[in-house]
């Protein structure tokens, strides 16, 4: 497992670092599972666990593929080809060679995640890209990314029966640049759960519907 990073307050703004730590604790987690188990549906999602990480893989790629661009695009998505494997499978520009075996997915991963850290690192702060949940700057890609990964692993942890509860202090960084509107107060866990449509939280109803906005708060 990665060296613990110092956590930051959960007012400050997302980080590279922030998405590093993300995907290296989901790797570390992802790395327990058997090898047997990774043909069993992720959770309460239609994809097995294979494509599941395929996705996340393929977000984090896509997130990164948005700030490549000299002039980000504005009104749409870098025109990668995506495309499934089977009817009703996720839709990727991204898929793992199987003959690796769940090494090698986890190795597509983490490389994917690199990408985004990279792209994130490098890419000025006043520069913009398309997401559909809103034009974004490079601190909500990393925070795009980090929902992104925090809460495929659990989809993961539940359909490998794994343990997984990322750092409060993740969540609630990731809530404040997401999801500005959610409730204040409760385990962020939790509340990040909620807010994506994947837990209960007293006193408010369970979304059916639900989106984040990757808008910059300034």
């Amino acid at each position: 497992m990665s060296q613990p990073v110092e956590a930051t307050s959960p007012s400050s703004p997302v980080t590279a670092d922030d998405l590093d730590r993300a995907v290296q604790l989901a790797v570390a987690t992802l790395r327990e599972a058997p090898a047997q188990a990774w043909e069993g549906k992720a959770g309460s999602l239609e994809w097995d666990c294979w494509e599941t990480v395929e996705h996340l893989s393929d977000d984090l790629f896509a997130y990164a593929a948005q700030l490549g661009p000299r002039t980000p695009p504005l009104d749409g998505e870098v025109p990668f080809v995506w495309e499934s494997r089977r009817p009703g499978g996720p839709a990727n520009a991204i898929h793992a060679d199987r003959a690796a075996g769940p090494a090698g997915l986890l190795q597509v991963l983490e490389a994917s995640g690199a990408l985004l850290v990279a792209m994130v690192r490098v890419t000025p702060a006043h520069v913009r890209s398309y997401h559909g949940y809103g034009v974004s700057d490079p601190e909500g890609f990393a925070a795009m990314g980090v929902v992104e990964t925090l809460v495929h692993t659990r989809d993961l942890a539940e359909g490998l029966q794994l343990a997984w509860t990322p750092p409060a202090d993740l969540c609630a960084r990731v809530l404040a640049r997401l999801f500005p509107d959610a409730p204040q107060g409760a385990d962020p866990w939790g509340t990040l759960l909620w807010a994506t449509g994947r837990g209960e939280l007293p006193g408010h109803p369970r979304l059916t519907t639900w989106r984040w906005d990757g808008t910059p708060r300034s």
